[in-house]
This record gives structure tokens, sequence and C-alpha cells, in this order.
């Protein structure tokens, strides 16, 4: 992985603002965007009660169905609407961050986010719904490990 992925990301953000201008108010945060996410919600629950092997959870506001076969997502997951759906592994803390972050992402666009999402293709790196969800959270870089920093930092106060 190269070490400029953070410049590439922001110019995705960059990219996806300048995007975002053209969509008209009325189709964003608003009750047209709320029917959409309504709607991605019914067909995440739909795709998991059907295919989902495992225990169906609610962790950081989602409805997590886990045991779906690899086929049936992609990467280690999707969020559709409200829902979570994923393999056979305990999605960690930091997923369920991430893919919270995607939920509010349906709820801002609602109808527009499965569009807008394949526009913004699928390299995590730059896709700016995958960079605003975190790219760390989401396993797609390395966390910046605290070994890393000067050792200074560590002589300070105890905060981040």
């Amino acid at each position: 992985m190269t070490g400029d992925w953070r410049a590439d990301a922001e110019r995705a953000l960059e990219r996806g603002r300048r995007i975002d201008r053209f969509i008209p108010a009325l189709l964003l945060d608003s009750p047209i965007s709320r029917v959409g996410f309504a709607w991605g919600t019914a067909v995440g629950w739909a795709w998991g009660s059907l295919w989902s092997t495992g225990a169906v959870q609610r962790r950081h506001g989602l409805w997590v169905f886990r045991g779906l076969p690899a086929w049936s997502f992609a990467r280690g997951g999707v969020c559709v609407g409200g829902c979570f759906l994923t393999g056979d592994r305990d999605p960690s803390d930091a997923v369920l961050r991430h893919e919270a972050v995607h939920k509010r992402q349906w709820q801002r666009y609602g109808f527009l986010m499965p569009v807008l999402y394949l526009l913004a293709g699928r390299n995590p790196l730059r896709n700016r719904f995958e960079i605003e969800a975190g790219l760390e959270d989401g396993g797609y870089v390395a966390r910046a490990s605290r070994a890393l920093r000067p050792a200074a930092d560590d002589q300070s106060s105890d905060s981040p």
C-alpha cells in the first residue's frame, strides 16, 4: 500500500462534497431520504432473514445478521439501510462503528445511497463513503501504532 492514500482520500472527500452540491436539498436528510432508508432496511432484513444462520443482534444501532454465505455480501460485510450483513465472524466494535456511519449515510442519502456508492468506486481508499466511515475502523488501513509516535508524546498527559 502506498503512503499517499491520505491525499487520495482527501481528494475523494472533496469530489463527494462537489457532487453533493448538485443533489437537491429535499432529497438529503428529508422525509424522502427516510423512506429510502426504510426501504434499504427492509431489503437488508429480507436478505439477512433469508440467508443468515446466526442470531440477529442489535449492536451499535444496527441490526447485525451473521452467518451469511460469503457470496451474499461484499468484502467483510455490507450495510443495507440499518442492517449489517456479514459472515460467521463476530464483528468488532471498530467494524460496527464503521458500519454505523454507513447507516447514517443511508439515512442522509436514502434511495441515492446505492447509486452514489457505486459511482464512488470499489477502491475503499478512494471511495468517499468508506473514507467517511473510517478506513482504520473498516480494516482497510492499519491503525497508527503508538510505538511510532515520538517519546515525548508518551511523557505528556494520558489524553489521546
